[in-house]
């Protein structure tokens, strides 16, 4: 017995050598077939790291089923020597989204949920702001961004690092308010899929993490992925540190990756990683699974009929005309944990992901079996937009064109336009105007009922604002004009500066205050604008 089982032994290693091998060969014989466009990628990516200050990015494609490009470029962290390679780990962010949904998408193949089951049948707590909605609210409008509440709505209750906790989501979502009615409208919306999470957790009996921990990493063999950043191992030194630029210099800052909210974008990966999830993506589903037998077992995460419904487009976006005219773009649209778009004649299936400091894209062209991933550890859109439109010309054979050029051009116009903006309001404010009511007055406890207590104290003439549940929200309140202020957050990297307006009574008292972000270049998951604050009593 002990010697038949070594002779399986020896077979099983020769045959997994051979595999390997075959592998090899086949993968780096894809990759020189695609030397010359490879080529010109590599360049692109070079100028866009320099020309948008972008420390570190790693770039994979997948094409015909064989990786044929996976490496990094750059350093992990600015002013360090450490390289970023193919398995330097990124945070992802909502490139997440599409895991949290083929999650529930393996679900509805075990006949667990549909995707028109109602979320109160699973979470009974769950309310919207109005009772229709409440009671009609599916699986598919949790993933696909059409809930009829605002852009980022909420997204305060789970970043920049807050004490809140899903428990605390789901109870804040029937204060929101809402800005179109049900089904009609997109507008981004993280909470529906930290409710998706909860989704999954409720069905299965296990957390998000261990889910998607088993039912993709594991199967997918995707060995260094990780669901948060605080799982990845402590003498791992392979890791992406997030950049903020401001005034030309990089600062890196650190946390705000989701870890409470996993299924709205904790996930932590890298380019050789992520390939296996593309390759997955492109099959339908399909994976192979080693096995002890001559040849791998064909797998599946999700059936092919799932994989449509999430590749199939379900809420609206518009198309402008430039994309009209330049990219051949005639409809725009959000599936499921997908956005979803043609180009040039062909179906895009792509997301973006972002939190403080790190940025990625994730594209697939289905009819050229084409996809690819772009890490980033810098929080610069235009970098990654520039490589990945470089890629589809490379391999699409499309017209030349150099991308960083033109995004960068564009981003110029985008900063120099908000800059005049700016400078034409604080040229119209009444200068010599001042505060109705002493600083002390101003400085109370308010209650918002989605996101609870803010504190703006006053102490030796200066008003400071803290948020109650997000400790990195604190600031110095300025004077504007008669009786607002702005708010200048402590952490500069945050670049999310906002007016705080006071609305008094008739005799004097304040009766609430609003808030709005200064810029409208910040983040839109600075919902300032959805919050109104009542003195408490």
């Amino acid at each position: 017995m002990k010697q038949a089982s070594r002779l399986l032994l020896v077979t099983s290693l020769f045959i997994s050598t051979l595999t390997s091998v075959t592998y090899a060969t086949s993968s780096i014989a894809a990759t020189e077939k695609y030397q010359k466009q490879n080529q010109q990628i590599e360049k692109a990516i070079t100028k866009a790291m320099k020309k948008f200050q972008v420390p570190g990015v790693a770039v994979a494609i997948v094409k015909n089923d064989q990786v044929v490009f996976s490496k990094g470029f750059g350093i992990v962290e600015s002013g360090k020597k450490a390289k970023v390679n193919a398995d330097t780990l990124f945070g992802i962010a909502s490139n997440t989204k599409a895991m949290t949904t083929a999650l529930i998408a393996g679900l509805v193949d075990e006949g667990k949920l549909t995707w028109q089951t109602k979320v109160i049948d699973i979470i009974p707590e769950f309310q919207m702001p109005d009772a229709y909605v409440t009671r009609e609210f599916t699986i598919i409008d949790l993933l696909s961004h059409n809930s009829g509440l605002g852009l980022g709505a909420g997204d305060l209750t789970i970043w920049p690092e807050t004490t809140l906790t899903t428990k605390d989501v789901i109870k804040a979502l029937k204060h929101l308010p809402q800005t179109s009615s049900f089904r009609s409208e997109f507008a981004y919306d993280n909470l529906m899929y930290v409710i998706a999470g909860e989704v999954i957790a409720r069905i299965t009996g296990k957390s998000w993490q261990e889910n998607i921990e088993q039912r993709i990493f594991k199967k997918l063999a995707m060995k260094n992925t990780k669901s948060a950043f605080s799982k990845i191992e402590k003498n791992n030194k392979n890791v992406a540190r997030a950049h903020v630029p401001l005034e030309g210099q990089l600062h890196v800052v650190g946390g705000n990756f989701l870890e409470k909210f996993s299924s709205a974008g904790s996930v932590a990966s890298s380019v050789n990683d992520m390939s296996l999830w593309l390759k997955a993506q492109l099959k339908q589903g399909v994976y192979l699974e080693a096995t002890e037998n001559e040849k791998n077992s064909e797998q599946r995460l999700f059936s092919a009929r799932q994989s449509r419904a999430m590749w199939q487009a379900r809420t609206l976006l518009s198309v402008s005309e430039a994309a009209q005219r330049n990219d051949k773009t005639h409809f725009y649209a959000y599936g499921l944990g997908w956005f979803l778009n043609d180009y040039h004649g062909v179906k895009l299936i792509h997301h973006s992901g972002g939190i403080l400091g790190m940025v990625s894209k994730v594209v697939i062209v289905p009819e050229e079996n084409l996809a690819m991933v772009i890490l980033t550890n810098q929080q610069s859109g235009s970098a990654f937009n520039a490589i990945y439109r470089q890629i589809l010309n490379e391999y699409m054979d499309l017209p030349e064109k150099d991308w960083t050029d033109y995004y960068y051009e564009k981003q110029q116009k985008r900063l120099a336009k908000e800059k005049k903006r700016l400078a034409d309001a604080s040229a119209s404010i009444a200068k010599d105007s001042k505060p109705s009511l002493p600083l002390a007055s101003y400085g109370q406890t308010y209650v918002d009922n989605w996101y609870g207590e803010i504190h703006i104290t006053e102490a030796k003439n200066k008003l400071t604002m803290q948020f109650s549940n997000t400790p990195e929200l604190k600031g110095t309140l300025e004077h504007y004009q008669y009786n607002t202020f702005i708010v200048r957050w402590h952490d500069r990297t945050l670049e999310a500066d906002a007016f705080v307006n006071f609305n008094l009574n008739p005799d004097g008292s304040i009766n609430y205050v609003t808030m709005k972000a200064v810029s409208k270049l910040t983040d839109f998951s600075f919902d300032f604008h959805d919050l109104k604050l009542i003195p408490k009593q």
